[in-house]
């Protein structure tokens, strides 16, 4: 939690971007302390803190991203690099695994990314309404909350994150006050998503909330839809939420084929150029941290040379693209069919054990605890379609994996709540 609540604070200018080259900050560094905690609690209590099945998921990514550190260009990317992917995908889900105690501890950790999401939020719905948010088609609206406009995904990915967990907090059998509660964090969510103008985060809340209206049951789910159609009319119609601009961007989700924008184009034109790499090396991937070494060479003239940032108390810039806006490109291309296929297989294996249980517990208390692990799940892989690591909102990615990693794992999450 205490990771969760370092996020509210201002991003420091060298933490913001996308890709490998993004700072570190305190929360990374307490997300570090807490990985130290669990192996000095390990060993002191001699005794195996993993089951076996717990170990080969988590430690499948292991594999690639060790191989992939060996063949960066530069000693010192290839240990920056490993130590960067070990902490998101195997370190800090680990640990969140190993001090997560039961359903009650999930659902706290759960309720404290709705909390932050409702911070970030209201302070993103602020720069909207008075202007100071980063730019957007020349005008400073567009929400960025602290994440700056450096970061313009991070805001995005904390709220839809609290939307996931609001509405299958909505959806669970627990007691009607938190269903009351979770309903109301969620309807007050999707204002501030809508103002990110952040068309994957979009694309992916819709899926992953889908999802878990189609797995909560039908009853459910219409309820929740209505309740979603009530909302909507009373914003846009009453409250005048739904800008010409906004409307614009919503538009623009059918047209990146017809009539692409240049941040569609670029994106298209990174996508090829990570192809490209891979096809050099297949199975290895050119190595940890080299996307951006390699982007040139492999790179259209249709390529931008970098993005245009301003707003939120930041000077304009011109950020250099470092990455293709694409995990599994990404890794494709840095650590081969390898490393993709850990990887996945790892998220994989995260997905059918935790639909499993969700099965086993459907209609019964702990539903809830399934269907945010399985919303936020599909939300990052839906995400990672778009999106890749970087940023200050990447540590609270490994959170949100450690909490999928302990629904479909741990042993705990089908033995309900230890006495206290």
């Amino acid at each position: 939690m205490a990771v969760v609540a370092l996020l509210a604070l201002p991003v420091p200018p060298d933490a913001g971007g996308s890709g490998a080259a993004s700072g570190g900050t305190v929360a990374d560094a307490v997300s570090g302390l807490v990985v130290l905690w669990c192996v000095a609690r390990a060993v002191r209590g001699a005794r195996r803190p993993l089951t076996r099945t717990a170990a080969v998921v988590l430690g499948l990514p292991v594999l690639g991203i060790a191989v992939a550190a060996v063949g960066a260009s530069t000693t010192s990317a290839g240990m920056t690099g490993l130590a960067r992917y070990l902490q998101i995908f195997v370190l800090v889900p680990a640990a969140v695994l190993m001090l997560v105690r039961d359903r009650r501890d999930f659902r706290l950790v759960a309720w404290s990314l709705v909390a932050l999401a409702l911070f970030q939020g209201s302070l993103g719905a602020y720069q909207y309404v008075t202007g100071t948010g980063a730019s957007y088609m020349g005008s400073d609206v567009r929400a960025v909350g602290t994440f700056g406009p450096t970061d313009v995904m991070g805001m995005a990915t904390v709220v839809a994150y609290g939307l996931v967990c609001a509405v299958a907090l909505a959806l669970g059998p627990v007691s009607p006050r938190q269903r009351q509660m979770a309903l109301v964090c969620a309807l007050l969510l999707t204002v501030p998503l809508a103002l990110s103008f952040s068309r994957g985060a979009w694309i992916a809340t819709v899926v992953a909330c889908g999802a878990q209206l189609g797995l909560a049951g039908v009853r459910r789910a219409l309820r929740v839809l209505t309740a979603a159609a009530a909302a909507g009319v009373v914003l846009v119609g009453g409250f005048g939420v739904g800008t010409q601009m906004l409307q614009e961007r919503i538009t623009s989700i059918t047209q990146v084929t017809d009539a692409p924008d240049q941040s569609v184009t670029d994106r298209y034109t990174m996508w090829a150029a990570a192809v490209d790499m891979w096809s050099e090396r297949p199975v290895s991937g050119v190595g940890l941290k080299a996307f951006p070494d390699h982007r040139d060479s492999h790179a259209s003239v249709a390529l931008s040379s970098a993005s245009d940032t301003a707003g939120a108390g930041a000077e304009f810039s011109r950020e250099p693209l470092l990455s293709p806006h694409n995990m599994y490109l990404l890794v494709l291309s840095e650590q081969g069919l390898l490393g993709l296929c850990a990887l996945v297989g790892s998220w994989a294996a995260f997905l059918l054990l935790g639909l499993r249980r969700l099965a086993r517990v459907r209609g019964r208390p702990g539903v809830d605890c399934a269907l945010v692990a399985c919303g936020l799940l599909v939300w990052q892989l839906v995400d990672f379609a778009y999106a890749d690591i970087g940023g200050p909102s990447t540590v609270l990615m490994a959170v949100v994996l450690g909490l999928v990693a302990w629904w479909a794992l741990s042993p705990r999450a089908l033995s309900g709540e230890v006495p206290r």
